[in-house]
């Protein structure tokens, strides 16, 4: 499980709830399913600013509820609320271009959390070391800022691993960088993963983290 499984995927079910939360009969299974990716990549593109860490999605019988988890909800919600209805009114047209209409009795509601320590979101700080190595900044010295900023936060361990073509090499490898313990083997412990890619002058590279948050989780 350490090297070849999802850490969050391998807890969904059990331990980590579902990001989409829903029931359909056959004919719509496919739209519903469409309309949730469509959703969450526009959502995480859209607001990448805000710190966007999570995007859930409910579907009850007249209304679909969506949760963002962010580190900065003032820029999501925006002044008097307009960033909410921008958003709202982009989520109705995605429906309506996936299903070719929008159900008159849909209602769509938007709720924004706030993400308390962003130092602890596994995808925010994948996130700030593939924009670093894009900026060209040395691989090892963001690595080892990042993994100190982790564990300062409270972290009992962060992992983080690079692979691809690392400073611009010939040869493609992967380096691995930890501090403190990852108990990838047990289901029980709260470990948050996430992984990035960083669009380097010489191809991509990879941007794989591993948090493990606190003691086990019941």
């Amino acid at each position: 499980m350490g090297q070849k499984v999802n850490p969050v995927g391998f807890r969904t079910g059990r331990f980590v709830n579902w990001k989409s939360r829903w029931f359909s009969d056959d004919k719509r299974f496919k739209d519903y399913l469409i309309e949730d990716v469509k959703i969450r990549v526009f959502l995480m593109e859209r607001l990448k600013t805000a710190g966007i860490s999570r995007v859930d999605i409910e579907r009850l019988p007249k209304s679909i509820a969506i949760s963002l988890s962010v580190s900065r909800p003032g820029v999501v919600i925006g002044r008097g609320g307009t960033g909410i209805e921008d958003l709202k009114k982009k989520i109705v047209e995605i429906i309506k271009n996936v299903r070719g209409e929008y159900p008159k009795d849909l209602r769509v509601d938007l709720q924004v959390i706030e993400i308390k320590n962003p130092e602890l979101s596994a995808h925010l700080v994948a996130g700030r070391i593939a924009s670093e190595l894009e900026r060209r900044l040395p691989h090892r010295r963001v690595v080892a800022k990042s993994i100190e900023r982790v564990m300062q936060s409270g972290a009992l361990g962060v992992k983080i691993v690079l692979s691809g073509r690392i400073g611009g090499a010939e040869i493609a490898r992967s380096e691995k960088y930890y501090e403190g313990s990852m108990p990838t083997q047990t289901l029980r412990k709260n470990v948050d993963y996430a992984q990035v890619p960083a669009l380097l002058k010489r191809g991509y590279v990879g941007v794989k983290v591993w948090i493990y948050k606190s003691e086990d989780k019941e």
